[in-house]
């Protein structure tokens, strides 16, 4: 859906500077009028466009995209997924058999484990039936559904990699007879990762989508040298993403709708990447990328991508974060205020550090796939996101605890921070890359960038 008042601002601009001898005829732009300006922009090389007059035109080749990234949303399976992933937050299972609160992707990276859970709607829990051959969640496909009418079930080919993992951390337990608090002890779980995991998703007992995740491991590490997943949905969709450890290391993802692509990111080495520039409009970008993003047939984004300094400070800055020490509940004079403040200092700092690095170390540009023309850079900026509000504890002091329940307390905002990418045009104006890609292109790119990295550890 073309923004109009984008191009309308456009229009008035170019009529206040030669057409200004009837104001009152001209200012009255038509709806026609406009769509002739956008199809007149469509027909323009961007190399012959003003920034303003380009962020038209990109909008409007980009809108095919938005509407087919939107209309994923609208996905049955993907709705369906959503679901699950809302009721394990609901009531969490432990498909390790210990105390760990897993998510969906924890069913498609395990082996050797089995169980039947099933979604009891009027108690808001799972229900677990043992079994010795499958893992199996039974659920229902909408939020507004209580009946359990979708299935999601995975087998797996187990590795030789044990992963020990924290599955419970120590938890303070308030003692009423000795009116202390007192720290459980850890629980571990151990499981063995797999070489392969296959899932299928049913929904009114027919194929909603199918899920393969496979991986090669070698000299007993926990990083394997390779591994891929793909996502196919009955409804057109298919997700995949591979990657494969090198020097330098390989990655290559792709999000398509009947066949056709949508979004592509592919990393590597430069001779790689020049492979792919074939179009002479775009030789002058070869020699100098290892990573490259393909937007439906009109766009790429061309990336010099430095993951070896960005995954340095990544680790840097996980270094220098510091998480607020855990309060004595038995201390009247514990600090919960100056305790949730230092915990948004420290989601602020590791946004903050996050797209300081990405801004760094990642370098993308968009470029006009037909004529080569650099439309903007990609950037990364650090937002406000989701908040929440909490009554801080009071201190009752004839009973001798902090309650939490107590309306009484001072309100505090718990600030969340969020990265978002932006496009600078060559006026340095920014614009939200969303406005144009949808939202998915900022999930399917971060989900990309953790996938690489992930072959650095």
């Amino acid at each position: 859906m073309i923004k109009k008042f984008l191009l309308l601002g456009l229009v008035v601009a170019q009529m206040t500077t030669s057409c200004s001898n009837d104001d009152t005829e001209n200012s009255q732009t038509s709806s026609e009028n406009l769509n002739d300006q956008v199809a007149n922009l469509m027909k323009q090389p961007y190399s012959k466009l003003t920034p303003a007059e380009q962020k038209v035109k990109l909008e409007a080749e980009a809108n095919a995209m938005l509407v087919q990234m939107n209309k994923s949303k609208t996905s049955g399976a993907v709705e369906a997924i959503q679901n699950l992933g809302n009721l394990l937050d609901v009531n969490s299972v432990d498909i390790f058999s210990g105390k760990n609160n897993n998510k969906i992707a924890d069913i498609l990276n395990v082996s050797g484990v089995y169980g039947i859970y099933t979604w009891n709607s009027t108690n808001k829990l799972w229900i677990k039936t043992i079994s010795t051959t499958e893992l199996k969640f039974v659920f229902p496909a909408k939020a507004s559904q209580t009946l359990n009418n979708a299935v999601l079930s995975s087998t797996a080919v187990s590795s030789d990699i044990k992963v020990k993992l924290s599955d419970t951390n120590g938890n303070w337990v308030y003692n009423p007879n000795t009116q202390a608090y007192t720290q459980t002890p850890a629980i571990n779980d151990e499981f063995y990762l797999p070489t392969s995991v296959d899932a299928i998703l049913t929904i009114d007992k027919a194929q909603a989508a199918t899920f393969v995740t496979k991986a090669k491991y070698s000299n007993g590490k926990e990083t394997p040298d390779e591994s891929s997943f793909k996502m196919v949905l009955n409804d057109g969709y298919t997700f995949e993403i591979s990657g494969k450890k090198g020097d330098p290391n390989s990655a290559q993802s792709i999000f398509t709708y009947n066949n056709k692509n949508l979004i592509k990111f592919t990393a590597g080495s430069t001779a790689k990447i020049d492979a792919l520039l074939e179009d002479d409009v775009l030789v002058s970008y070869r020699g100098k990328a290892n990573g490259l993003v393909e937007l439906m047939d009109n766009f790429i984004i061309v990336a010099d991508l430095d993951l070896a300094t960005s995954g340095k400070e990544d680790e840097a800055l996980e270094k220098s974060l510091i998480y607020p020490p855990e309060l004595d509940y038995s201390d009247p004079k514990a600090d919960w205020k100056g305790y949730f403040t230092a915990w948004n200092n420290y989601d602020k700092k590791e946004v903050d550090g996050s797209v300081a690095n990405y801004n760094k170390n990642m370098k993308l540009i968009l470029v006009s796939k037909k004529d080569g023309t650099k439309i903007a850079d990609v950037v990364s900026r650090a937002e406000k996101g989701y908040a929440s509000t909490l009554n801080l504890p009071i201190w009752n002091s004839t009973d001798k605890y902090w309650d939490w329940w107590s309306d009484k307390g001072e309100l505090f905002t718990q600030q969340y921070y969020d990265e978002v990418f932006y496009l600078k045009f060559n006026d340095d104006t920014e614009v939200e890359m969303s406005a144009y890609f949808s939202t998915g292109f900022d999930d399917l790119e971060k989900k990309f960038e953790d996938f690489l990295k992930s072959f650095e550890r």
